[in-house]
């Protein structure tokens, strides 16, 4: 441990959870435009259609899944691969922008299907892969039965890993949108954003980004949120300009000075995250929402659940059945915390599936 961290003030988990909540629009609703909470998100995870309309449900007043929907239509967000090889929900902007950052680790990725990719020469691959997504948008089976073409004997999975890692290609409209979603469709975010990739921002200014979304926050959680490596350099460039903290197991954390750390004592609604939310999958250490006794209990194999957070943390499941939210709790609660989870689950109801009368039940207890 450095001088500087074993004299750095100690962050308990539940004042990192206020932090956190706070900056990911948690701990109170924000009157932001979907695009402006997007883009101070850095993206929202996306593999499925419907969870980034979840994940602003729990976020922002007024927000209703048409408002998203018109926004993608708008092509001010797309749904593109960024962060750890993972669909992203991001702004044009950063879509344009943050893609370049992470292309470290899609030439990495890349690198696992050399074997299937042997005589392929992958700068003409991406000329000829983003000549056929811009002469009309491509399903990845009719991209990659392109290519083969061109090298029969190549491995047809390899040539399509290695489209998606080359180019930065985003999935059109009407793909993502609420209630009209399709198949999946591919272009270049040049071409269908009309202007083209801009330079990688420096690592520094999406360290600050980061922080300010979900810090407090070690190298390691940076790390793990965006799929990069040695980043310990850049947050060592930054020190001087940044607060220094330590949780309670001494991992030295960083932040922006003037960045919000509510009392550890401030309420913290209710919320029903989606499947894959940004809470949940952006730290190494994920203790600071939720419990050590529930590690492991919100996903199944490659499959993640539908979250409830009480009091900041995790604290159940929940899902929508025909007529009824499900609320699976992991524990029991009480009558007030009932009430709560309640009312809340009225206000996502209310807000994603206007008119459509679903009812509010408490399922069994979710079992390991």
């Amino acid at each position: 441990m450095t001088k500087t961290t074993a004299t750095a003030p100690v962050l308990g988990t539940r004042a990192l959870n206020r932090a956190t909540l706070d900056r990911q629009l948690l701990l109170r609703r924000s009157p932001s435009s979907a695009t402006a909470a997007v883009e101070h998100l850095l993206g929202l995870q996306a593999q499925n259609v419907k969870p980034p309309y979840y994940a602003l449900a729990a976020r922002l007043e007024n927000f209703g899944p048409e408002v998203l929907s018109r926004a993608m239509d708008a092509r001010d967000v797309v749904r593109i691969v960024t962060m750890r090889s993972t669909i992203h929900t991001h702004t044009a902007r950063d879509a344009l922008t943050l893609r370049p950052l992470v292309q470290a680790a899609r030439d990495r990725e890349l690198g696992h299907f050399r074997e299937g990719l042997a005589g392929v020469d992958l700068d003409r691959l991406a000329a000829i892969s983003r000549e056929l997504v811009e002469s009309e948008p491509r399903t990845m089976k009719q991209l990659r039965e392109a290519l083969l073409t061109r090298w029969p004997d190549a491995d047809p999975f390899a040539l399509s890993v290695a489209a998606r890692c080359t180019l930065p290609l985003v999935q059109v409209t009407p793909r993502g949108l609420w209630g009209r979603s399709g198949q999946v469709a591919l272009t270049t975010a040049e071409h269908w954003l009309g202007r083209p990739t801009e330079p990688a921002p420096a690592p520094d200014a999406t360290v600050l980004r980061y922080l300010a979304a979900f810090g407090p926050a070690s190298v390691k959680d940076m790390q793990t949120w965006a799929g990069l490596t040695r980043l310990r350099e850049v947050f060592e460039r930054l020190r001087p300009a940044l607060a220094v903290f330590r949780d309670e197991n001494g991992v030295e954390l960083f932040d922006v000075p003037d960045a919000p750390r509510p009392d550890p004592d401030t309420p913290a609604p209710p919320r029903f995250l989606p499947e894959f939310d940004n809470l949940l999958l952006s730290h190494a250490d994920r203790s600071r929402v939720v419990p050590a006794d529930l590690k492991g209990r919100t996903w199944r194999g490659n499959q993640a659940y539908r979250t409830l957070l009480v009091d900041g943390f995790v604290a159940g499941l929940w899902k929508l059945e025909e007529g009824a939210l499900v609320v699976e709790p992991f524990g029991t609660l009480t009558k007030a915390r009932r009430d709560e989870v309640t009312a809340e689950g009225e206000r996502v109801l209310t807000a994603m599936h206007p008119g459509e009368g679903y009812d509010i039940r408490f399922g069994t207890v979710a079992r390991p």
